[in-house]
């Protein structure tokens, strides 16, 4: 467009604007190809009725392909009024008034979307597909919610803990849109659920049984106690039974199903016991498998409230392709959107200036505006703005051309405007100047917002904007390789009363300019042709040395960065890359985002590759392709459409990066939320976390409340009321809780440790509570498979910690439960339990790995769950005590220097040597997986309050607050002295001392080397997985040099041999500095006798 194009901003003479649409309506006129647009015939079926008469009016109306749904509703009200049907109606309201609905297979579709080229729409194509010579299209009165569904609303607010229906702080409608858009995804997720399957949500996996349980397993049978009101009756079943199988043994009635003892989980459907996670879970730990016949649960419980929306067409906000949408040879009179690739003028933009209602306290500063236009994290283009004294409000009134076309800019590029300030020149000049010289002066970040610049609809954004800005964290230091998730956000500051406000402008145009969704097919496959033969002949050409070159650029981690010269190899060869999966990062990261050509050659080879669809899933590979670097919808649907694979087991491990990864998402719709609703609407585990984790990041993070407060409002639309109620009771207990805490915070704000007088008042305060309308029971946060009743107050207490956790028990509230053991649970305030949240997690992963290698190390990942800012609940663990308990039992402080003692606490705890030497080889593994998680985690401040272990032997960590290698230090030396934690003490236990080994210690060795080896091989996955977490704000997890630590501790790039001769010399640092340790920790319990020390013992 760049003799043709439209623009009227910055004052445009008017005559030269009537002069050149002259010209351009003559050579319309003349052109051949106006008489070819598309005409539609549409039939309207209209809000209002002839006088008199009960049929409503009709007008046949010829419509124009390329016009706007909202050309076409004002062209019908225009028709109306010139035939001046029921002219009080159509002369007192706009077109506005109205929606436009239409049928499709029995549902009413509201097309939505007033941008949209009618052309294509969904509701054509249906006609198209009926051979319908005319459509119909109802206009219908805009519904206005009824007091039914605004309460309903103001429930679900309540739960989400976020007002979604709030537009105060938006620029567009995408919010709304994306509300409704979700609807349908929604529906047709709950038109195809089974109602039992979802009511009773069997918790299963497909992976093969490991062998490490079936050497626990007899000839293919195990025994379980099957429990029928007060009776139970033992039989033996075969692994390979259904549960149906097992109720006709029992000759029962088939309405009674397995239920699991001491939870709320059901064994049902058509996978056979040794699938279901319970079953796996008690063959490991050795207990017996107690099941409980009940009738199954109402399927009614899960009905879902009827809305009032009808369902959006399909197509909505979808763009038409180039060539329905240019303005070349065609009549500008009929013209009403422009396609972006026939602008081929330089992208500008007008910084207006900046205005702050009351100005930072920075002595003699000047400011600048750094304008740049980024893709995921790759850089289009960059300008800055002149330096002024910063005021209250600066002005610059300048434009800013950026060195990329508006055609080349991508959907999904978004204008980064950043405030800076550097020092004004004055009598420390000298100073400063040397310091500039030193490069410790650099300009600092203050403020920074973002704007897509082509919104949700794929229209350019025209106009002026008034943003307000996010303010860069004071005791942030940002290095050039940090990266966090909240400089990545669309959103805008929404206490505009304090905020910096920028003020820029846009180029305006006469009509919508649009991003085309492609090319018409003709001239795609053509260049499609032409692109295929030049990837062949280059393949033929590639010579020896650059294939290996090539091998080995793609065999590099996710972390390795490419060169220039690797990037231009990648791209040359990408037919190659295109075959192999394992190249498509390294690929995508070559791509030159701002180059239309390239793009839509990168869309090309997707489409026609058929390598990733017929591959084997890997999971670190797709998500990879989720994180912050690739903003191209198609790649990141292609990433998903590979994680649709994943069993709802699966799902549940990465549920956490998944929630994380929606905030790199561009726009608020997309495959990724849509496959966490579709997943979450199944099943009713993956919806209890989901709700969590997204409820967590709205109370934690302002910069995605929006996103993640329309993604969780969509999935409370579908949980069913059941699922609703138990949400509503555990955030009423969360929200209880948390001003009980708050309240003994203050009682004792400067003590860490506990009167008697504040326990009291904590139990007084519990028992106010439950006499006063606290839920009587509630499913467990961490763990929905529990649901707790009534508190044991008695058993209630402070803990001797500055954030005064409460240390709580509560009774089971399952009625057909066998177990009088209470539930433990730790309440925090004031701590972010996601660090933690995300080490058990990874810790669950390295099981996994560890499973396929059939090794169980035994570890033990206790539940934990952040519910708010900063707030969470984490399990306590039945029969345990920290090692610090054990050795101050005995003889006080100098405990920590008594080897023996570990060992003869375990040996006092089992009731015979078999019991003893069974918890030694426990103890042993476990103290092996944990060894080795926490090095290859960089876990640090391990001491004696931290680690724990169980009396059947059972050792496993707690409170990860310092990971990869961010150790705490003392006057700038580190208090880590070894690479992790392997005491005299637990030697002890292993039957070995100083140098000697044993075969206990030999066997630890084994385990250590085999388990590392085995995380080496799923090096990428962790690094991917931590990779992103990056975005989180977590303090220990804020920049790639954090992830290195993983590289370095996997000794990647060495062989199997080097690598497990390091894990070996790791094993002896330990040996040879295990007294180091014991110092550290005597040190620790003289200073916990003195203060008092958070202790996780029951």
């Amino acid at each position: 467009m760049d003799g043709q194009q439209i623009p009227v901003s910055d004052q445009e003479p008017k005559a030269l604007r009537e002069d050149t649409r002259r010209r351009r309506r003559k050579k319309a006129i003349m052109s051949s190809s106006c008489t070819s647009m598309d005409q539609i015939s549409v039939e309207f079926v209209l809000p209002t009725a002839a006088r008199g008469g009960n049929n409503p009016d009709t007008l046949l109306l010829e419509v124009a392909g390329n016009w706007t749904v909202e050309q076409v509703k004002a062209q019908v009200w225009l028709k109306a009024v010139t035939l001046n049907l029921c002219p009080d109606f159509y002369q007192r309201f706009s077109p506005d008034h109205c929606i436009l609905l239409y049928q499709k297979k029995g549902n009413v579709c509201e097309i939505y979307d007033k941008h949209q080229v009618f052309q294509t729409l969904d509701c054509i194509r249906y006609w198209r597909a009926l051979k319908k010579d005319v459509g119909r299209i109802q206009l219908a009165p805009r519904p206005q919610p009824s007091d039914e569904s605004q309460q309903y609303q103001r429930y679900l607010n309540y739960l989400i803990g976020y007002d979604v229906t709030d537009v105060s702080n938006v620029h567009d409608d995408e919010l709304e849109f994306t509300r409704r858009k979700l609807l349908t995804p929604r529906r047709i997720q709950l038109a195809d659920r089974d109602a039992k399957l979802y009511s009773m949500d069997p918790w299963v996996t497909r992976k093969p049984l490991p062998e490490h349980l079936l050497s626990k397993i007899s000839n293919g049978h195990i025994l379980v106690v099957i429990h029928i009101g007060t009776a139970s009756q033992t039989i033996k079943v075969s692994i390979d039974n259904t549960p149906a199988q097992v109720t006709n043994v029992l000759q029962l009635e088939s309405k009674l199903l397995g239920v699991c003892q001491h939870r709320e989980e059901y064994l049902y459907g058509d996978k056979p016991l040794q699938d279901f996670n319970w079953i796996r879970q008690c063959l490991k730990n050795g207990e017996e498998i107690h099941l409980v016949l009940e009738a199954p649960p109402d399927t009614d419980l899960d009905l879902v409230q009827k809305e009032d929306w009808a369902q959006v067409d399909d197509c909505t906000g979808v763009a038409g392709t180039h060539e329905q949408l240019t303005i070349d040879e065609k009549d500008h009179e009929r013209v009403f959107t422009i396609s972006m690739w026939d602008c081929n003028r330089k992208f500008r933009v007008k910084v207006l200036g900046i205005d702050i209602p009351s100005l930072p306290k920075i002595p003699e500063f000047i400011v600048f505006i750094e304008a740049s236009i980024f893709h995921g994290q790759q850089l289009l283009a960059q300008e800055r703005t002149s330096s002024k004294t910063f005021n209250e409000e600066v002005l610059w009134n300048c434009w800013l051309e950026f060195n990329i076309k508006i055609k080349d800019l991508p959907k999904g590029a978004r204008l980064n405007l950043q405030v800076n300030i550097s020092f004004r020149c004055t009598r420390l000049c000298i100073h400063l100047f040397l310091f500039r010289l030193s490069g410790k002066i650099k300009s600092r970040l203050l403020y920074y917002v973002n704007l897509l610049l082509i919104d949700h609809r794929s229209l350019l954004r025209q106009g002026e904007f008034i943003l307000h800005m996010w303010k860069m964290p004071e005791k942030s230091e940002e290095s050039s390789s940090s990266i966090n998730a909240d400089k990545l956000t669309s959103a805008t500051n929404p206490d505009k009363a304090s905020a910096m406000a920028v003020a820029i402008l846009l180029d305006k145009y006469c009509y919508p300019v649009v991003l085309p969704k492609s090319r018409d097919v003709g001239r795609d496959a053509a260049t499609g042709c032409e692109e295929a033969e030049g990837g062949e002949r280059g393949q033929r050409e590639m010579p020896n040395h650059l294939k290996k070159q090539f091998a080995a650029i793609v065999a590099t981690d996710p972390l390795h960065p490419l060169s220039p010269e690797d990037k231009e190899l990648l791209w040359h060869f990408r037919h190659e890359c295109m075959r192999d999966p394992r190249a498509y990062p390294k690929l995508l990261g070559s791509v030159r985002w701002g180059k239309q050509e390239d793009v839509l050659a990168t869309h090309r080879l997707l489409e026609r590759s058929s390598a990733w669809d017929s591959s084997g899933l890997d999971v670190g590979l797709a998500m990879q392709l989720l994180d912050c670097h690739y903003s191209d919808a198609q790649v990141r649907s292609m990433a998903v459409r590979k994680l649709e694979t994943l069993e709802d087991d699966d799902v549940l491990r990465y549920l956490l990066q998944l929630v994380q990864a929606v905030k790199f998402e561009p726009y608020h719709d997309s495959a990724l939320v849509r496959f966490l609703l579709k997943t979450a609407l199944r099943s009713k585990r993956i919806g209890h976390f989901l709700f969590w984790f997204l409820r967590s990041e709205i109370a934690q993070s302002m910069h995605y409340q929006q996103r993640y407060a329309v993604l969780l409002e969509a999935y409370l639309r579908g949980c069913g009321e059941d699922m609703l109620q138990d949400f509503r009771k555990q955030v009423e207990m969360t929200e209880a809780l948390q001003k009980v805490t708050r309240e003994v915070k203050a009682m004792s704000a400067d003590k860490c440790d506990i009167t008697a007088q504040v326990v009291f008042q904590l139990r007084q305060k519990l028992e106010t509570l439950q006499s006063s309308g606290l839920p009587e029971s509630f499913r467990v946060p961490y763990d929905p498979g529990l649901r707790a009743g009534a508190l044991l107050i008695e058993q209630c207490k402070v803990m001797a910690s500055k954030k005064k956790p409460l240390w709580l028990q509560f009774k089971r509230a399952d009625p057909t439960t066998l177990s009088k053991d209470p539930i433990g649970i730790i309440f925090k305030d004031g701590d972010d339990l996601r660090q933690d949240m995300l080490i058990l997690q990874i810790l669950l992963i390295m099981e996994s790995i560890w499973e396929t290698e059939s090794l169980d190390l035994c570890l033990l990942p206790y539940g934990c769950i952040s519910t708010g800012n900063k707030i969470g609940m984490i399990e306590t663990v039945k029969d345990a005590t920290t090692i610090a308990n054990i050795q101050q039992s005995v003889v006080g402080s100098t405990g920590a220097f008594k080897d023996e003692i570990l060992c003869q606490w375990l040996r006092d705890k089992c009731v015979s040597e078999d019991k003893f030497q069974q918890a030694v080889e426990r103890f042993l593994y476990s103290c092996g997986g944990y060894c080795v998680a926490t090095y290859v985690l960089g876990i640090g401040d391990r001491h004696n309050d931290n680690i724990m272990i169980t009396e059947s032997g059972n050792l496993f960590h707690i409170d990860f607050g310092h990971i990869l290698g961010n150790y705490k230090s003392f006057m700038g030396i580190s208090k880590e002295w070894v690479p992790f934690v392997l005491t005299p003490d637990f030697l002890y236990v292993m039957g070995t001392s100083g140098k000697k080994s044993s075969p206990h210690f030999q066997k630890f060795q084994d385990v250590c080397v085999k388990a590392y080896l085995a995380l080496r091989h799923h090096t990428n996955l962790l690094i991917i997985l931590f990779s992103m977490m990056l975005m989180t704000g977590m303090p220990q997890l804020t920049s790639k040099e954090d992830i290195e630590y993983i590289r370095e501790a996997l000794t990647v790039g060495r062989s199997e041999d080097e690598a497990q001769r390091h894990l070996l010399d790791q094993i002896e640092i330990c040996r040879e500095k295990g007294w180091m340790v014991q110092i550290n920790w005597f040190v620790h319990l003289v200073l916990g006798i003195k203060q008092g020390v958070e202790k996780r013992s029951t």
